[in-house]
Protein backbone atom coordinates (compact mmCIF):
# COMPACT_ATOMS: atom_id res chain seq x y z
CA UNK A 1 0.00 0.00 0.00
CA UNK A 2 1.29 3.33 -0.71
CA UNK A 3 0.89 6.21 2.04
CA UNK A 4 -0.22 9.32 1.05
CA UNK A 5 0.29 12.86 3.02
CA UNK A 6 -3.37 13.81 3.91
CA UNK A 7 -5.57 12.02 6.01
CA UNK A 8 -7.68 14.79 6.88
CA UNK A 9 -11.35 13.90 7.18
CA UNK A 10 -13.27 15.87 4.12
CA UNK A 11 -15.14 18.65 4.53
CA UNK A 12 -19.42 18.13 3.75
CA UNK A 13 -19.78 21.72 4.07
CA UNK A 14 -17.85 23.15 0.80
CA UNK A 15 -20.32 22.51 -1.84
CA UNK A 16 -18.94 19.39 -3.40
CA UNK A 17 -20.49 15.69 -2.73
CA UNK A 18 -17.81 13.98 -0.65
CA UNK A 19 -17.35 11.02 -3.36
CA UNK A 20 -16.84 13.84 -5.73
CA UNK A 21 -14.18 15.05 -3.55
CA UNK A 22 -12.28 11.41 -3.21
CA UNK A 23 -13.19 11.40 -6.89
CA UNK A 24 -10.90 14.51 -7.69
CA UNK A 25 -8.25 13.29 -4.83
CA UNK A 26 -7.65 9.99 -6.07
CA UNK A 27 -7.84 10.78 -9.83
CA UNK A 28 -4.92 13.33 -9.24
CA UNK A 29 -3.13 11.34 -7.03
CA UNK A 30 -3.20 8.81 -9.88
CA UNK A 31 -2.07 11.69 -12.80
CA UNK A 32 0.89 11.90 -10.63
CA UNK A 33 2.15 7.92 -10.44
CA UNK A 34 2.01 8.30 -6.62
CA UNK A 35 0.78 4.55 -6.48
CA UNK A 36 3.79 3.16 -8.28
CA UNK A 37 2.63 -0.51 -7.44
CA UNK A 38 -0.82 -0.15 -9.58
CA UNK A 39 -3.10 -0.53 -6.94
CA UNK A 40 -4.75 1.42 -4.84
CA UNK A 41 -5.66 1.24 -1.01
CA UNK A 42 -7.87 -0.66 -0.17
CA UNK A 43 -11.78 0.58 0.63
CA UNK A 44 -10.75 0.78 4.41
CA UNK A 45 -7.77 2.38 4.27
CA UNK A 46 -9.79 4.90 2.13
CA UNK A 47 -12.67 5.56 4.39
CA UNK A 48 -9.69 5.93 7.14
CA UNK A 49 -7.34 8.34 5.49
CA UNK A 50 -11.14 10.18 4.07
CA UNK A 51 -13.13 9.55 7.10
CA UNK A 52 -16.04 8.69 5.09
CA UNK A 53 -18.49 5.76 4.53
CA UNK A 54 -17.60 2.84 2.66
CA UNK A 55 -20.29 3.88 0.33
CA UNK A 56 -18.97 6.74 0.06
CA UNK A 57 -15.80 5.21 -0.95
CA UNK A 58 -17.48 3.29 -3.73
CA UNK A 59 -18.79 5.42 -5.52
CA UNK A 60 -15.76 7.41 -5.89
CA UNK A 61 -13.68 4.35 -6.93
CA UNK A 62 -16.99 3.56 -9.55
CA UNK A 63 -16.64 7.09 -10.71
CA UNK A 64 -12.87 6.62 -11.47
CA UNK A 65 -13.71 2.73 -13.05
CA UNK A 66 -16.36 4.74 -15.45
CA UNK A 67 -13.78 7.11 -16.41
CA UNK A 68 -11.38 4.64 -17.40
CA UNK A 69 -8.23 5.36 -15.26
CA UNK A 70 -9.16 2.08 -12.84
CA UNK A 71 -10.40 -1.51 -12.79
CA UNK A 72 -12.25 -2.85 -10.02
CA UNK A 73 -11.26 -6.37 -9.48
CA UNK A 74 -13.53 -8.55 -7.40
CA UNK A 75 -11.97 -9.65 -4.02
CA UNK A 76 -8.59 -8.34 -5.22
CA UNK A 77 -9.17 -4.76 -4.82
CA UNK A 78 -8.90 -1.44 -7.53
CA UNK A 79 -5.82 -1.23 -10.04
CA UNK A 80 -5.02 1.74 -11.86
CA UNK A 81 -4.97 1.10 -15.95
CA UNK A 82 -2.27 2.28 -18.27
CA UNK A 83 -2.56 5.46 -20.10
CA UNK A 84 -0.79 7.50 -21.56
CA UNK A 85 2.84 8.39 -20.03
CA UNK A 86 2.78 11.85 -17.84
CA UNK A 87 6.03 12.47 -18.66
CA UNK A 88 6.57 15.67 -20.80
CA UNK A 89 9.50 17.42 -22.88
CA UNK A 90 10.88 20.82 -21.66
CA UNK A 91 8.39 23.24 -23.42
CA UNK A 92 11.68 24.74 -25.61
CA UNK A 93 9.33 27.21 -27.15
CA UNK A 94 8.48 31.32 -27.49
CA UNK A 95 5.67 32.58 -26.81
CA UNK A 96 5.00 33.05 -30.63
CA UNK A 97 6.11 29.83 -31.18
CA UNK A 98 3.94 28.14 -28.36
CA UNK A 99 0.60 30.25 -29.58
CA UNK A 100 0.78 28.65 -33.21
CA UNK A 101 1.12 24.88 -31.77
CA UNK A 102 -1.86 25.52 -29.64
CA UNK A 103 -3.39 27.00 -32.85
CA UNK A 104 -2.53 23.74 -34.69
CA UNK A 105 -3.43 21.21 -32.19
CA UNK A 106 -6.87 22.67 -31.45
CA UNK A 107 -10.12 23.71 -33.60
CA UNK A 108 -11.44 26.92 -33.03
CA UNK A 109 -15.18 28.11 -33.18
CA UNK A 110 -16.40 31.57 -33.08
CA UNK A 111 -18.40 32.33 -30.77
CA UNK A 112 -18.70 36.10 -30.56
CA UNK A 113 -16.72 39.51 -32.51
CA UNK A 114 -18.18 42.36 -31.44
CA UNK A 115 -17.19 46.39 -30.63
CA UNK A 116 -18.19 47.64 -27.09
CA UNK A 117 -16.65 48.66 -23.99
CA UNK A 118 -14.69 46.33 -22.35
CA UNK A 119 -15.08 45.72 -18.25
CA UNK A 120 -13.00 49.01 -16.01
CA UNK A 121 -10.55 46.51 -15.16
CA UNK A 122 -9.40 45.67 -19.40
CA UNK A 123 -10.00 48.87 -20.13
CA UNK A 124 -6.93 50.08 -17.44
CA UNK A 125 -4.99 47.44 -18.34
CA UNK A 126 -5.39 48.48 -22.14
CA UNK A 127 -4.85 52.17 -21.11
CA UNK A 128 -8.01 53.31 -22.13
CA UNK A 129 -9.86 56.03 -20.88
CA UNK A 130 -13.16 55.31 -19.55
CA UNK A 131 -16.19 54.35 -22.63
CA UNK A 132 -13.69 54.04 -25.27
CA UNK A 133 -14.66 50.79 -27.53
CA UNK A 134 -12.23 47.52 -27.95
CA UNK A 135 -12.75 45.02 -30.40
CA UNK A 136 -14.14 41.79 -28.13
CA UNK A 137 -13.77 37.81 -29.59
CA UNK A 138 -14.66 35.38 -27.57
CA UNK A 139 -13.35 31.63 -29.25
CA UNK A 140 -13.63 28.09 -27.95
CA UNK A 141 -10.96 25.73 -29.18
CA UNK A 142 -11.38 21.91 -28.89
CA UNK A 143 -8.85 19.08 -29.45
CA UNK A 144 -9.54 17.11 -32.69
CA UNK A 145 -11.80 15.15 -31.00
CA UNK A 146 -13.35 17.31 -30.40
CA UNK A 147 -13.08 17.80 -26.54
CA UNK A 148 -13.04 21.49 -25.03
CA UNK A 149 -9.34 22.61 -24.46
CA UNK A 150 -9.90 26.47 -23.41
CA UNK A 151 -12.20 29.49 -23.56
CA UNK A 152 -10.15 32.22 -25.09
CA UNK A 153 -11.39 36.14 -24.12
CA UNK A 154 -9.49 38.46 -26.29
CA UNK A 155 -9.19 42.22 -25.99
CA UNK A 156 -7.80 44.15 -28.82
CA UNK A 157 -7.48 48.17 -29.16
CA UNK A 158 -9.99 49.02 -31.78
CA UNK A 159 -7.12 51.36 -33.70
CA UNK A 160 -5.45 47.94 -34.50
CA UNK A 161 -8.60 45.48 -34.35
CA UNK A 162 -10.35 46.83 -37.65
CA UNK A 163 -9.55 43.34 -39.36
CA UNK A 164 -10.43 41.09 -36.38
CA UNK A 165 -13.38 39.71 -37.85
CA UNK A 166 -15.37 36.34 -37.13
CA UNK A 167 -14.40 34.75 -40.87
CA UNK A 168 -10.97 36.36 -40.13
CA UNK A 169 -10.51 34.27 -37.24
CA UNK A 170 -12.22 31.11 -38.50
CA UNK A 171 -8.95 31.43 -40.82
CA UNK A 172 -6.32 32.17 -38.86
CA UNK A 173 -4.82 32.85 -34.98
CA UNK A 174 -5.05 36.24 -33.64
CA UNK A 175 -1.79 36.55 -33.11
CA UNK A 176 -1.11 36.70 -36.99
CA UNK A 177 -4.30 38.80 -37.63
CA UNK A 178 -2.31 41.56 -35.71
CA UNK A 179 1.85 40.48 -37.01
CA UNK A 180 -0.20 41.06 -40.19
CA UNK A 181 -1.16 44.24 -39.84
CA UNK A 182 2.30 45.32 -39.00
CA UNK A 183 2.41 44.57 -35.16
CA UNK A 184 5.32 43.49 -33.67
CA UNK A 185 5.14 41.88 -29.76
CA UNK A 186 7.28 42.74 -27.20
CA UNK A 187 7.12 42.55 -23.68
CA UNK A 188 4.40 40.43 -21.99
CA UNK A 189 2.82 40.45 -18.97
CA UNK A 190 1.58 37.31 -17.24
CA UNK A 191 -0.84 35.86 -14.38
CA UNK A 192 -1.71 32.57 -13.97
CA UNK A 193 -4.57 31.76 -11.25
CA UNK A 194 -7.43 29.43 -9.81
CA UNK A 195 -11.10 29.98 -10.73
CA UNK A 196 -14.45 27.99 -10.38
CA UNK A 197 -16.55 27.73 -13.94
CA UNK A 198 -19.53 29.82 -13.90
CA UNK A 199 -22.28 28.35 -15.80
CA UNK A 200 -21.53 29.32 -19.10
CA UNK A 201 -17.81 28.32 -18.86
CA UNK A 202 -18.76 25.04 -17.47
CA UNK A 203 -21.31 24.54 -20.36
CA UNK A 204 -18.63 25.41 -23.27
CA UNK A 205 -15.85 23.37 -21.59
CA UNK A 206 -18.13 20.47 -20.56
CA UNK A 207 -17.57 20.38 -16.90
CA UNK A 208 -19.57 20.88 -13.86
CA UNK A 209 -20.25 24.29 -12.41
CA UNK A 210 -18.15 24.75 -9.65
CA UNK A 211 -15.49 22.89 -11.22
CA UNK A 212 -11.61 24.29 -10.99
CA UNK A 213 -10.65 26.11 -13.81
CA UNK A 214 -7.22 27.70 -14.57
CA UNK A 215 -7.20 30.95 -15.57
CA UNK A 216 -4.12 32.70 -17.99
CA UNK A 217 -4.78 36.17 -17.97
CA UNK A 218 -1.85 37.65 -20.49
CA UNK A 219 -1.29 41.51 -21.47
CA UNK A 220 0.69 41.76 -24.56
CA UNK A 221 2.57 45.06 -25.23
CA UNK A 222 4.46 46.47 -29.06
CA UNK A 223 7.90 47.05 -29.47
CA UNK A 224 6.53 50.05 -28.30
CA UNK A 225 5.34 49.35 -24.83
CA UNK A 226 1.76 50.07 -25.63
CA UNK A 227 -0.88 47.64 -24.49
CA UNK A 228 -1.95 46.01 -27.90
CA UNK A 229 -3.87 43.11 -26.85
CA UNK A 230 -5.90 41.42 -23.25
CA UNK A 231 -6.31 37.87 -23.43
CA UNK A 232 -8.13 35.49 -20.71
CA UNK A 233 -7.81 31.34 -21.22
CA UNK A 234 -9.68 29.27 -19.42
CA UNK A 235 -9.43 25.98 -19.30
CA UNK A 236 -10.44 22.78 -16.96
CA UNK A 237 -7.81 22.38 -14.46
CA UNK A 238 -8.10 18.44 -14.68
CA UNK A 239 -7.42 18.52 -18.49
CA UNK A 240 -4.77 21.11 -19.02
CA UNK A 241 -1.39 22.31 -17.24
CA UNK A 242 0.62 25.25 -17.98
CA UNK A 243 4.51 24.42 -18.82
CA UNK A 244 7.13 27.83 -18.66
CA UNK A 245 10.65 27.41 -19.33
CA UNK A 246 13.02 30.19 -17.32
CA UNK A 247 16.42 30.83 -18.57
CA UNK A 248 19.30 30.74 -16.17
CA UNK A 249 19.96 34.46 -16.83
CA UNK A 250 16.20 35.28 -15.81
CA UNK A 251 16.40 33.36 -12.92
CA UNK A 252 17.06 36.49 -9.88
CA UNK A 253 14.07 38.78 -12.03
CA UNK A 254 10.58 39.22 -12.29
CA UNK A 255 10.50 36.85 -15.78
CA UNK A 256 11.02 34.12 -13.22
CA UNK A 257 7.42 34.69 -11.56
CA UNK A 258 5.77 36.00 -8.73
CA UNK A 259 3.30 34.70 -6.13
CA UNK A 260 0.45 37.48 -5.29
CA UNK A 261 -1.46 36.66 -2.53
CA UNK A 262 -4.96 38.29 -3.10
CA UNK A 263 -4.45 40.27 -5.23
CA UNK A 264 -5.69 41.25 -8.94
CA UNK A 265 -3.56 41.62 -12.16
CA UNK A 266 -0.98 44.22 -11.29
CA UNK A 267 -0.97 47.50 -13.71
CA UNK A 268 2.74 46.97 -15.56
Amino acid sequence: MNKTTDSSPLSGTRGTALHRQIFLVLREEIARDVYTSGALPNEEALCERFGVSRITVRRALADLAALGVVERRHGRGTFVLDGPSNTRLPPNLNLIDSLRKAAFETVVQVLDVEQTVPPPDVARLLQLAPGTQAVHALRLRSNHKGEPAMVTDAWVLASVGEKVTQSELMQKPLYEILMDQGIAFGRVVQEISATVGDPHRARLLNTEVGAPLLRMVRLMHDLDECPVLHLTIHMAADRASILMEIAGADVNTLAAGQVVLDAPMAAP
